[in-house]
């Protein structure tokens, strides 16, 4: 291997070559590169690396940061701090920066670490947990309390934190009940590890309380009829409050009666634990007493509680506590724009016309699902023209020209999706709005739609909704939708959330495509609608993909009587789950969307259907109101089409999370 001498010599050079012009004959150099990087063959990688700088290659900057990486725990400090200062205008060099403070925290260099720390923009966790850790260190322990956000965490955190966590009991920063919070958390959120863990720092640990856990576990309905753990100590408070959890989550009814068996051994505040949760699981469940557990929980909710509250509220049409429940939220939960939105509904409903329309006037200037849906709200609204701009030649010639697009670009062509979007983002951060919009144009002339959306997205006063809200493949898209008979907007909405028209698109359980299809759902179609010797592959060709994903389209609508909220919902999460969701009694659309339990698929029909409600327009279709296009879905009462939903994949979409599914 070369002397580190030589290797030091090495990167000052190559950092006179940062923004030299790209030279396609070093293409097969740089992926030679990249294997000798995943090969963590340093000999191999700093000889390309060589050759790489010796042709002036564009991309030649990050095989020396592979290189970087490999070598770090070798080079001197200096050097490294060079090589992050010559290549500061690289996503890659806050990265490396990260890695640096890891190794200077490892070292216990914490002068070194605080110095370099001030310039460091990313977030890790690791890296935050060696800030903190390091501020106590030198001299300033009372930042440690500024450090309680990373042990108030349902999660594991990187190794490194128990350190910092150390100091923060040992200084009594954590007490005593910090501990018994994140215990709960962790249990209720099923990280048994986790909470075993937490267990062991507290004051009353004992081994054989492991098995407890364990023990509530395997049989949580079993611990409570049997009154297996007392509540006297703070664990058996806990335990018996993780059974009562267990059962709740799944049964209302089941919860309540083992409840009421214990309850004379509970504490007040238990109590009120105990309904927060039951009520937020029946508010999901969207059973009728979840309103009444929520008012036995009192007010110490958290924030999916509170939102919860509201949407049982909202499912029972009982709009005075829903304006109260918003109320009593926190100012940061009460000033998102759903809560904003259906607190100005709620106002209206109780004759407080002035401040809900002040509200809906301000949200109507917003671009999203509420801002849509507020302009519906206001009586006699007419919107003002958006300021709209189209981009220049010269504007977009000179995104071109910008050496960071110019990366972007060869390491797309290079199939380095991650690291050109990494670039792409780390070059438009900053960007104006008429910046923004002449790189989306740039972006949608590369075919790269996705980026074109984002980039696009991100405009606040200048819009070019037709840059926000593409039509490509329309000669394919729109004889599919009307074959289907169907609403070619609907059909945009769905894509453009799926994929961001980047047909090559592929998720990680495994949908595919333009129109995102899982392939049991894909085959099943292909059935369906006739397709001949269908096989796998065929998923990622274009037309065939539009083919079958409209045809479920279609399918879907029929299932749930044309009803477009409904089908969009079980596009996403199941034609059997849409059904479900659905009131004994007729309930806005709205209100439908805001109460679907999962988070992903809530989301998805919101931004689906306010997706269609822009590319009515942009078609030039026929134009409806959002609030109408969502329609009032019929209550359960109502035949809905009872098709067997056995013969189809229950979910097609790779949205869901896994304990969604």
């Amino acid at each position: 291997m070369r002397t580190f001498s030589l290797f030091k010599y090495a990167i000052l050079l190559l950092a006179s070559f940062a923004n030299l012009s790209f030279a396609a004959s070093g293409d097969e150099e740089f992926l030679l590169a990249r294997t000798a990087y995943d090969q963590k063959n340093a000999i191999a990688l700093s000889e390309h690396t060589q050759q790489l700088q010796h042709q002036q290659y564009i991309l030649a900057p990050y095989a020396e940061y592979w290189l970087m990486l490999l070598s770090l725990n070798d080079a001197d400090n200096q050097t490294v701090v060079d090589f992050i200062n010559a290549y500061s205008e690289y996503p890659f060099a806050d990265k490396l920066r990260g890695e640096y403070l890891k190794k200077l925290a490892k070292a216990q260099d914490w002068s070194g670490f605080s110095a370099e720390f001030s310039n460091y923009t990313q977030e890790d966790v690791a890296v935050a947990c060696y800030a903190a850790e390091a501020n106590a260190l030198l001299g300033d322990a009372a930042l440690l309390d500024a450090a309680k956000p990373l042990w108030l965490q349902a999660k594991e955190q990187p190794s490194n934190c128990n350190n910092l966590f150390d100091r923060m009991q040992s200084a009594n920063v954590l007490s005593e009940e910090d501990i018994w919070a994140r215990f709960r958390l962790a249990i209720i959120d099923n990280r048994l590890t986790l909470a075993k863990g937490i267990l062991k720092r507290t004051k009353t640990y004992e081994p054989n309380q492991l098995k407890l856990i364990d023990k509530v576990n395997a049989n949580p309905a079993d611990v409570l009829a049997k009154k297996t753990i007392s509540f006297k100590t703070r664990l058996g408070r806990e335990l018996n409050l993780m059974a009562l959890n267990r059962v709740a989550k799944t049964n209302s009814i089941q919860a309540l009666s083992l409840f009421n068996k214990v309850e004379p051994a509970m504490q007040a505040e238990d109590k009120k634990a105990f309904y927060g949760r039951l009520a937020i699981y029946a508010a999901q469940r969207h059973e009728s007493q979840a309103l009444d557990w929520f008012k036995l929980a009192g007010d110490a909710l958290n924030k999916d509680q509170f939102a919860w509250y509201a949407r049982a509220a909202l499912r029972d049409k009982n709009w005075p506590t829903v304006a109260a429940v918003i109320a009593k939220m926190d100012a940061s939960q009460s000033e998102e724009a759903v809560w904003r939105y259906w607190k100005a509904r709620a106002l209206k409903t109780q004759n407080q016309t002035l401040e809900a329309n002040t509200l809906l006037a301000k949200l109507s200037t917003e671009r999203h699902f509420y801002g849509w849906l507020a302009q519906d709200e206001l009586e006699g609204f007419i919107s003002a023209p958006l300021a709209t701009h189209k981009t220049t030649e010269e504007a977009v010639e000179h995104i071109a020209d910008m050496p960071a697009i110019q990366r972007a670009v060869a390491l797309h062509r290079l199939d380095f999706k991650w690291e050109s979007k990494a670039e792409w983002a780390f070059a438009t951060q900053s960007f104006s709005d008429t910046q923004l919009l002449a790189a989306a144009e740039f972006a949608e002339r590369k075919g790269w739609h996705d980026l074109a959306i984002i980039t696009a997205d991100k405009t606040t006063e200048l819009h070019d909704f037709a840059l926000r809200y593409p039509t490509p493949y329309r000669s394919l898209m729109k004889p599919a939708a009307s074959e289907q008979a169907i609403d070619e907007a609907w059909v945009y909405g769905i894509t453009r959330q799926e994929s961001r028209f980047m047909d090559a698109a592929k998720s990680g359980v495994g949908a595919s495509g333009l129109m995102q299809l899982m392939p049991a759902t894909a085959k099943w179609i292909a059935g369906k609608a006739g397709v001949e010797n269908y096989h796998h592959g065929m998923i990622h060709e274009l037309e065939t993909n539009i083919t079958l994903g409209t045809y479920y389209l279609r399918y879907t609508l029929e299932l749930m009587n044309g009803q477009a909220v409904m089908a969009t919902a079980a596009y996403n999460a199941g034609p059997s789950r849409a059904k479900k969701w659905m009131a004994d009694m007729p309930l806005e659309g709205a209100i439908y969307a805001e109460t679907i339990p999962f988070s992903e698929t809530r989301s998805y029909v919101q931004k689906v259907m306010a997706n269609a409600h822009l590319y009515a327009h942009q078609l030039g279709l026929k134009s409806i109101t959002l609030k109408q296009r969502l329609g009032i879905i019929p209550g359960k009462a109502v035949a809905v089409t009872s098709s067997a939903d056995s013969d189809t994949t229950e979910t097609n979409s790779a949205n869901l999370t896994k304990d969604e599914l």
